[in-house]
């Protein structure tokens, strides 16, 4: 028998180790492949397959060389004697630790990067961490990011990047693990990797966009949910590449100007000071009532990009119930003909409820309740139904009780009609020493058709 066999099947220890390190690799390789054919569809599949199985694998590895170093200092197994090549034992011993080592090494080495590709899955990110990370999960699948891996926002590029984020993600595991993470999760406004690296791999901040039109949909409370429909020319404009030039919503995105503020709150909701530099080096700075020079001295300034309007455009939620069910109802997904509608619905999604569960039944019978008397003779119970059924799912996309998630939690400071967005700076009171001010005028930004 080859000495280096000999050796381990004469330690308990180092015949537990091969014994737990067989079966793991074994498994592993099961599971990988079932892995690779889709049969593993849960999102904790891949804590076991690419973590857990591998974890007990290494386990497995350390007790061999722990179980020998044991028994030797027991005098169970004795020192070799010498150590020459020019030994057939020798050398077959040396040919089994590296053929072990190889496939051992190989092993480890694709466990470890599936992990890291699991750890960067959208499975991993929205799932794995349910109902923590369940908000900004449903409201990431609905929106227009949906196909944008997390990853390519939270985690910027480079070798840095990647490990400030395996550490901070340890840190949120821990949190998780302890119960002790904040509800809600706060909106990671300091820590997002630099725009250039992620919003601009898509959008080119010198496209010229033009303007475009939007139709905002109202209703009343009243029997025929009367409609009030008003059309908007958005100016988003841009810049001309090249030149300090441009026009629109999207000028402030001009790479040839620069423009920084000052807030003073964690939150960037209260703006004290903005600097704007032009291409051709003219600098202007306006203060906000009450402020001075003396009081931004020194300061750090962060320079204004896309998160600073667009700080929900992968996790956007409903601002209000009135313009989340006036949307439905635009849209033709709730249908207006049924009396009183509108102001059930807003009425029943606008109620705090324990639980998803718990609000799908009782909007289903506060609606219900509260229309049984103004239904007209014979109204098809299918639309009522379908109603019914898309007021249940706007509560449940834009509320979620167990996280204290509801309307208005994560400001969106895009616009200015449920927070004070463009208007943080666009104040007419922020104003430079000579008198000039940061202006309100409607129309720089659009127009009502």
């Amino acid at each position: 028998m080859r000495p280096a066999v000999a050796a381990i099947l004469h330690s308990r220890i180092a015949t537990l180790g091969v014994t737990v390190t067989t079966a793991g690799a074994l498994l592993f390789l099961v599971l990988v492949a079932l892995d690779l054919f889709g049969h593993l569809e849960n999102p904790y599949a891949g804590i076991v397959v690419f973590m857990l199985v591998p974890a007990i694998f290494v386990a497995g590895l350390l007790l061999i060389p722990i179980g020998l170093w044991w028994d030797r200092r027991q005098g169970k197994i004795a020192p070799p004697s010498s150590f020459s090549l020019a030994d057939p034992n020798v050398r077959r011993t040396v040919l089994f630790v590296a053929v072990a080592s190889i496939v051992n090494l190989s092993i480890v080495s694709f466990a470890s990067f599936g992990a890291v590709e699991y750890s960067e899955s959208q499975a991993f990110c929205g799932q794995t961490c349910h109902p923590v990370m369940k908000p900004e999960y449903e409201a990431h699948q609905l929106g227009t990011h949906a196909k944008v891996h997390c990853v390519q926002c939270h985690v910027g590029p480079g070798a840095g990047a990647f490990l400030s984020a395996k550490f901070n993600g340890s840190r949120q595991l821990w949190l998780v693990a302890t119960n002790t993470f904040h509800r809600p999760i706060p909106a990671p406004i300091h820590n997002l990797p630099p725009v250039e690296g992620t919003c601009q791999s898509c959008h080119w901040p010198e496209r010229y966009v033009g303007d475009k039109t939007k139709v905002f949909y109202e209703y009343a409370d009243d029997a025929a949910n009367t409609e009030t429909k008003t059309t908007v020319r958005l100016h988003v404009g841009g810049a001309v590449a090249g030149t300090a030039g441009g026009q629109g919503i999207h000028w402030h995105m001009n790479r040839a100007n620069v423009v920084e503020y000052l807030a003073a709150d964690e939150g960037r909701e209260k703006i004290t000071y903005v600097k704007s530099t032009g291409r051709d080096g003219q600098v202007r700075e306006f203060f906000a009532e009450g402020v001075n020079a003396a009081d931004v001295a020194g300061k750090p300034l962060r320079r204004m990009d896309c998160t600073d309007c667009h700080n929900r455009a992968a996790h956007s939620f409903g601002t209000t119930p009135e313009r989340a069910i006036d949307a439905a109802i635009g849209a033709g997904l709730i249908d207006k003909s049924i009396p009183f509608i509108r102001r059930e619905a807003v009425k029943a999604v606008r109620a705090n409820y324990a639980s998803h569960d718990d609000a799908n039944a009782q909007i289903e019978r506060s609606i219900r309740d509260a229309l049984k008397a103004n239904l007209p003779q014979g109204f098809e119970e299918a639309v009522l139904r379908r109603s019914i059924g898309v007021t249940q799912a706007i509560y449940r996309r834009n509320v979620f009780p167990e996280m204290n998630v509801s309307w208005g939690t994560y400001r969106n400071q895009s616009g200015h009609t449920t927070s004070d967005g463009c208007f943080r700076c666009h104040t007419e009171t922020h104003k430079t020493r000579d008198g000039l001010t940061i202006k309100q005028d409607c129309e720089s930004c659009h127009s009502i058709e």
